[in-house]
């Protein structure tokens, strides 16, 4: 209900002018043109994060590179800086006062358009098929490379018909985290002058001229969402990778880098400088010239809005989470699976169209709630569900329903049992949960921008406003303290 009352304003809103007019709006050649951006900036972002993922990822878990721990991390931290101030560092180093210019006197033109939104998205986006594609090259039996060998394939083809087809899953899971994020993506390409759907629908919003149209492009968005979902489901239903016996894993024998070395080492530094060190030094170098006299005021009002805002939906979060996950965990049924998926749901809607969902249904059916902290508390809520549900499942599998039943022996109902059972012996994962869900909602933007009341100011929000007059040294203190609580 969280989800699709919204979701059913918007359509009932696109319809407002009739399905003739809807027609028209929908495939406007603007349209088309928004639409064909959205899904070339996505393609370039998947080919580029892809170029970045796997050899890192091959790197530090199937060669001899020292230190591979420590450079797994450079395929993490890039998740602590949000889109917009990683795309707010890049833009500070270019122009005539950018730091290019103030440092070595000569002016650095500032990195916009297409490849400028590329290059931000793919270094924000990357580390989520980092992620998937580590997982799945840690698992990797190296019995198949030695079949390989002795069937006298040589390393290009064992790349191509052993390595690839084992790691497809791990490219459609963290291919449609990125491609989700990008669709959903606003600021970032805003500041980089890049035309998309978001962007469009955005631009439609502030300017209030036409709602219908707005609408249209919301679901245009959501559709094009929904068929990449879809598209990614389809694919992962027809692989099986399993083997047909059970043999015991053997120790895997590293690749010996030799003369490539320094190559891989120069290559995981690049991606650490580019990634974490150039946009986190960038804000340090602008916080150092912010006259903080008149700003530490509105950086402690503003720090208390973001609180006083993510507190409550990850303290919420985490209470409808539980019973969701117990069920689906310890009473599995279609239902109950039916229930978890849907939680799913509200993160997988672009952040913007979900937004303005929300307004159109709460001006039509609720006015009061119109730009109230309920409303925004609400969209966080439901839209960062589904990061609260992992760690309490995986906690929730590590406890023994034994524990439960024999309090129940001793004369506790089943609610009692879970209270002074379950509950106590999830907390770590319950913590995590809302830990998840609260840093989530410091640094969102999209929702806030939308949603947040008239005078309510929170660190994302003074953040995008400073940027957008380019007051890159006013914005820098607030954009360390998103960092800082990332």
């Amino acid at each position: 209900m969280g989800v699709s009352l919204p979701l059913l304003y918007l359509v009932l809103r696109a319809f407002d002018a009739g399905p003739a007019a809807f027609g028209d709006l929908l495939f406007r050649a603007r349209n088309l043109e928004l639409l064909w951006n959205t899904v070339r900036l996505t393609a370039g972002v998947l080919c580029v994060s892809t170029v970045i993922a796997f050899p890192l990822a091959w790197l530090t878990t199937r060669t001899s590179m020292r230190g591979k721990r420590v450079w797994a991390l450079v395929g993490v931290l890039p998740l602590a800086i949000p889109s917009y101030l990683m795309a707010y560092a890049v833009l500070s180093m270019g122009g005539n006062i950018g730091i290019v210019a103030q440092i070595t006197d000569m002016v650095f033109p500032r990195f916009q358009g297409f490849w400028g939104a590329v290059a931000i998205l793919s270094l924000c986006n990357f580390p989520y098929l980092f992620f998937n594609l580590r997982a799945s090259l840690l698992t990797l039996d190296p019995a198949l490379e030695d079949v390989a060998y002795s069937l006298g394939h040589t390393h290009r083809q064992i790349l191509m018909h052993v390595f690839l087809p084992q790691l497809r899953p791990a490219f459609l899971s963290g291919g449609l985290l990125i491609t989700l994020h990008v669709f959903s993506e606003f600021a970032a390409v805003s500041q980089m002058h890049y035309e998309t759907l978001s962007y469009a629908l955005y631009n439609q919003y502030i300017s209030g001229m036409n709602p219908s149209y707005g609408a249209c492009i919301a679901l245009m968005l959501i559709s094009v969402t929904a068929v990449f979902v879809i598209v990614e489901g389809r694919f992962l239903r027809k692989v099986r990778l399993d083997k047909a016996g059970s043999t015991t894993k053997r120790a895997l024998k590293p690749f010996e880098l030799g003369r490539w070395a320094p190559a891989a080492y120069g290559y995981a530094l690049v991606i650490f400088l580019l990634s974490v060190f150039a946009p986190v030094g960038a804000m340090f170098f602008w916080a150092a010239k912010a006259d903080m006299t008149y700003l530490w005021t509105d950086l402690s009002e503003s720090l208390k809005g973001s609180i006083f805002a993510s507190l409550p939906a990850a303290v919420l979060a985490a209470i409808v989470v539980i019973p969701i996950v117990y069920m689906s965990v310890r009473m599995p049924s279609r239902l109950t699976l039916l229930m978890e998926r849907v939680a799913y749901l509200g993160y997988s809607i672009p952040a913007l169209a979900f937004a303005l969902g929300l307004v159109s249904f709460s001006l039509k059916l609720a006015p009061g709630m119109y730009q109230t902290l309920f409303l925004l508390v609400y969209a966080y809520l439901i839209h960062f569900l589904a990061e609260a549900i992992g760690p309490i499942r995986s906690a929730l599998y590590q406890t023994s329903p034994g524990v439960e039943e024999a309090a129940r022996s001793l004369g506790y109902s089943r609610f009692q049992a879970i209270l002074r059972t379950t509950l106590p012996m999830i907390r770590n994962g319950v913590l995590i949960s809302m830990a998840f869900v609260f840093l989530s909602c410091m640094k969102e933007l999209h929702l806030t921008i939308i949603l947040s009341p008239l005078g309510y100011n929170t660190l994302a929000l003074e953040v995008w406003s400073y940027i957008e007059e380019a007051y890159f040294a006013e914005a820098a203190p607030f954009a360390l303290t998103i960092l800082l609580f990332s």
